[in-house]
């Protein structure tokens, strides 16, 4: 881990109400060799993989369930620690305060770390894909964007590189783009996560936008291309169907 001090951040704490489950869509199963395995492992596994041992889950007050399966995170080969999302005061909010807010919400936990954070309803392959960027950059790297080929540019934080794969630009779920790469998982060092902290505090939510302040201001962003690679966002039915047919037939 080239002696930095490392920690894993897990966004979990959304209602989940377009899917309308029983129970919180990080736990969707996924049955692979008559075995249960809910969507939310792949990603603490993929952690793992790169060597975190300290794993954040941030959650919502209704989340006992994840808890349940989850607990200390031994069973796992690691620690798992649980931070609440508190809600923001506002009216008809069906979901999160938000991705950034939700980051930051574990900052008295991240705070002076390396901070891997992949997403709790989504599925990277290969399963190595945080160690594999964590081994290609350089100690001047602020941050890493861990990058998939995607044909739904509309759905994700879309990424525009020079030829040197710095990062640009981060352009949100456009309508139309030639951009092909999406970033689905990132590794970001202490630097980034007082700037993150700081633009949650000055009430800017839009986590993309924080991210483009940051490459304006000098913050040397990288993309580590996934040649190959897979990733799986559990937000739709549509979606619920992909992952079935490409695991469950496995």
């Amino acid at each position: 881990m080239n002696n930095e001090e490392v920690i894993g951040l897990v966004p979990a704490a959304g209602k989940g109400v377009r899917l309308g489950l029983p129970y919180p869509k990080e736990l969707y199963p996924v049955i692979r060799d008559n075995h249960y395995k809910p969507i939310s492992q792949f990603v603490l596994n993929n952690l793992t993989t790169a060597g975190v041992q300290h794993v954040v889950f941030v959650i919502n007050e209704t989340k006992h369930q994840l808890v349940g399966y989850f607990g200390d995170g031994h069973r796992f080969g690691c620690h798992i620690s649980y931070v609440v999302q508190e809600a923001v005061d506002s009216q008809n909010q069906s979901t999160s305060p938000g991705l950034a807010h939700a980051l930051d919400s574990a900052y008295h936990l991240t705070q002076g770390k390396t901070v891997f954070f992949g997403m709790a309803d989504t599925i990277m392959q290969p399963g190595d894909a945080f160690a594999n960027a964590f081994k290609e950059a350089s100690p001047e790297d602020d941050v890493i964007l861990v990058l998939f080929p995607t044909e739904r540019p509309e759905k994700f934080g879309m990424v525009r590189l020079d030829n040197d794969n710095r990062v640009l630009e981060i352009v949100d779920k456009p309508r139309q783009t030639d951009l092909t790469k999406m970033w689905g998982c990132i590794i970001w060092r202490p630097r980034f996560t007082e700037h993150l902290h700081e633009s949650v505090r000055q009430g800017i939510s839009d986590f993309a936008q924080i991210m483009n302040n940051a490459i304006a201001a000098g913050f040397r962003f990288r993309g580590s291309c996934v040649v190959d690679g897979v990733y799986i966002d559990l937000g739709t039915y549509e979606e619920i169907m992909e992952l079935d047919r490409r695991f469950r037939e496995e």
